[in-house]
């Protein structure tokens, strides 16, 4: 298939800069089926703008940790013959399996979130403990004798 309007479209080399990965990568997730670009007269590949919509969320999906596989079966789900002048839909069945693919990575991505906060959590902790190691270590360089800031140090700890 060539492209209807070139002005409109990007090659790999700069749809790969725009989305910061290697043109590599976008060749393999051609390969994967994820994204055909349409080709030039030459035969270059050349993307528009929902082709690099769908990358961008393809790689927001792999960077959040899952598969290829997983991505490839939700993008490719059978769709339905389109009504008169519409666009394709996707079939009952397809929607059904889309729902539990789409309902597993939401669990993924909630387990997800549960540990970056717990994470966040444990980092806002040793934040404080180096507030105070650092206020009391400012203490003793401004002269204040060793039994003052660590009284004042004890003062400080959070209860436990």
């Amino acid at each position: 298939m060539t492209v209807q309007n070139p002005a409109r479209t990007i090659t790999v080399r700069d749809a790969a800069a725009r989305l910061d990965v290697t043109p590599r990568t976008l060749k393999y997730y051609e390969e994967l089926g994820i994204v055909v670009p349409v080709r030039s007269e030459g035969g270059y590949r050349l993307y528009e703008q929902a082709d690099l919509d769908k990358l961008a969320r393809v790689l927001r999906m792999r960077s959040l940790g899952f598969s290829l596989t997983a991505i490839t079966a939700m993008l490719q789900q059978p769709m339905e013959a389109p009504a008169e002048g519409g666009r394709p839909r996707l079939s009952n069945a397809s929607l059904k399996t889309l729902r539990e693919t789409l309902t597993g990575q939401l669990a993924t991505l909630d387990a997800r979130v549960a540990q970056v906060r717990r994470e966040l959590k444990e980092a806002a902790a040793l934040q404080a403990q180096l507030k105070r190691d650092l206020d009391y270590v400012e203490r003793r360089l401004a002269g204040e004798p060793v039994e003052e800031a660590l009284e004042q140090r004890r003062k400080e700890r959070p209860a436990s």
